[in-house]
């Protein structure tokens, strides 16, 4: 993919004007909110003015008088009138917490702290002051920014989600793409090599060369195969688990260092399980070949089957370095590797086969300074039967919760 620098302005053009915008939407709402908050302490200066002539007119009061309005039209802002003799009058409260004493004196606090209290004042002479709080619809504006931000977060992060999900579905295309393509160009080669095996099968040479020939090049195409099915649901038939593990595990063993000791055991000699033998295959392998990596070369390599209720185990056993708990369920993420030279795709690649393709399980069952056991569990084909449980006799402590 080639660098593309229109691409780069454009993106950071869009982060600047979203910024902006944000910024512009804050400062307005800002504005609004203190413009609000003046007028509001205006018609509370009001108030208290009208409530210093209501204090010296009480007595001859006409019901008609514009203080008396002015105090009807207010039924929005919460206040507290503590009068010169100690009295407190309130409105805008509800009537069952205006007998709460300890709830006024949080109430006189909390307004003293939102807005200065008034003097209410008449010809020099103090006769009340009064404390004030902010009226539902201002609180309601001065916590709009934060909901607004939030809207803002969550409106990014779906697309921020969108788009990874799309990058990562093109990826994956790619991905596929490529391993087609591999599996196109090993194919021509590959013919080739089967017409020269013929010919050396006609010439006077050991047959034991052309046989063990013979044997790298069906790998070539159970490596073909493999690749030509990434990115594709494989088909799953019924195989006896027990003959696949034991096959590849056997491929690998001879193909691998004599300093490495090989066991295999199974109680049951035949499982079926729905499988794809060749991406099955390739997760053995790969298990496999981790533990030696693990061990550098020298240790042993055990694979114990488990039959479990409906569910088999498969136990891969190493004698390496072990992997430190906090990485338990990191090492299956892509890029994840502790070679030098690793990708990081193998276990990845493992646990998309178990799980997506063969709706299966794969975990670190245990890890330590002793080795590593991977358990892959896979659910028993419906013409298995009842099977014997052999968990009692199994080389290893197999995991006690269900499987899947």
């Amino acid at each position: 993919m080639q660098f593309n620098p229109k691409n780069k302005i454009t993106n950071i053009f869009l982060l600047v004007s979203s910024f902006i915008l944000v910024s512009l939407i804050l400062w307005n709402t800002n504005s609004f909110f203190k413009t609000f908050k003046e007028e509001e302490r205006l018609k509370m200066e009001i108030w208290a003015t009208a409530q210093s002539e209501f204090l010296q007119s009480a007595e001859d009061v006409d019901l008609g008088s514009l203080h008396l309005k002015v105090f009807q039209n207010n039924t929005s802002t919460p206040m507290i009138l503590i009068n010169k003799d100690g009295s407190i009058r309130v409105n805008n409260i509800p009537k069952e917490l205006a007998s709460d004493s300890l709830y006024i004196q949080k109430k006189l606090q909390l307004f003293e702290r939102e807005n200065t209290p008034i003097s209410v004042d008449q010809q020099g002479e103090h006769l009340a002051t009064l404390y004030y709080g902010n009226s539902e619809v201002l609180n309601k504006l001065k916590y709009y920014p934060i909901a607004l931000l939030l809207i803002i977060f969550l409106f990014g992060a779906v697309i921020y989600f969108l788009f990874k999900t799309n990058k990562a579905s093109e990826q994956n295309k790619l991905w596929a793409g490529m391993a087609k393509e591999t599996a196109h160009q090993i194919g021509t080669p590959l013919s080739s090599l089967l017409g020269w095996n013929e010919l050396l099968k006609q010439e006077d040479i050991n047959p034991d060369i052309t046989v063990e020939i013979e044997k790298d090049i069906a790998r070539l195409q159970t490596i073909t195969e493999r690749f030509s099915k990434i990115g594709s649901l494989p088909k799953l038939d019924a195989h006896d688990i027990v003959k696949e593990t034991r096959d590849a595990f056997a491929y690998l063993k001879k193909r691998s260092s004599k300093l490495i000791h090989f066991s295999f055991t199974s109680k049951d000699q035949h499982i079926p399980v729905l499988l794809n033998p060749s991406l099955y295959n390739w997760t053995i392998e790969n298990l496999v070949k981790n533990g030696i990596d693990a061990m550098k070369g020298k240790g042993s390599i055990a694979i114990e089957i488990v039959p479990d209720g409906k569910y088999v185990n498969i136990l891969i056993a190493d004698t390496g370095h072990g992997i430190p708990k906090s990485n338990y369920s990191t090492i299956f993420n892509p890029g994840v590797t502790s070679k030098k030279r690793g990708w990081g795709l193998g276990l990845s690649l493992v646990k998309r086969i178990i799980e997506e393709y063969h709706q299966g399980k794969i975990k670190v069952l245990s890890s330590g300074k002793e080795g590593t056991i991977m358990q892959i569990s896979l659910k028993v084909a419906p013409l298995a039967g009842v099977l014997e449980d052999t968990k009692n006799r199994s080389l290893f402590k197999a995991d006690k919760s269900p499987p899947l």
